[in-house]
């Protein structure tokens, strides 16, 4: 972190990051077994917040190079999870959606991980507290949308393009 940042912050930072890489790891256990991989299900989140898009856009959303997603959506388009139409003013654009059976598959994981979560946090949070992780989340989102500082970290990246370490969760708001 930049020296500006106090040893508290640092410690709350670190602190958080630890909870949400934790609590995303079980989420990912609620997953229906569908065989669709998390980078997958990123891009289809992204279609189902976003709406039509281009691989280029999405390649930006996701800072990766478009070539980094042609075995990605050509997996999705395969399982009918996409849909990909040429552009009607420029027609060497694509413009990429998500299908009817790609919707089901996020909702059906969304419902299922809320399910769960939403149990433990009656089981195990106090009124109060699950109103303070309520304003929790909206923080979080707050602190989600910061632009990027990535920088080069010399760590490998995985086959679709990204970096292997702390794949995103993230894919039905």
């Amino acid at each position: 972190m930049e020296s500006g940042v106090n040893e508290k912050t640092k410690n709350a930072a670190t602190g958080v990051r630890r909870s949400v890489t934790r609590l995303a790891r079980r989420l990912r256990l609620e997953r229906v077994r569908h065989g669709v991989s998390a980078s997958r299900l990123i891009v289809l989140g992204h279609l189902l917040r976003n709406g039509v898009t281009t691989a280029k856009e999405l390649a930006a959303l996701e800072n990766v190079q478009p070539q980094s997603l042609t075995r990605i959506l050509l997996d999705l388009e395969k399982a009918r999870l996409i849909h990909r139409t040429q552009a009607e003013v420029d027609r060497r654009q694509v413009h990429i959606e998500i299908t009817q059976n790609g919707r089901e598959l996020l909702v059906r994981d969304a419902e299922r991980q809320d399910e769960w979560l939403g149990q433990a946090m009656a089981t195990v949070l106090t009124e109060a507290e699950r109103d303070l992780l309520d304003i929790a989340a909206r923080l979080l989102n707050r602190l989600s949308d910061q632009p990027a500082t990535r920088k080069d970290d010399g760590l490998p990246e995985d086959s679709e393009g990204g970096n292997t370490i702390g794949a995103a969760d993230e894919t039905v708001s």
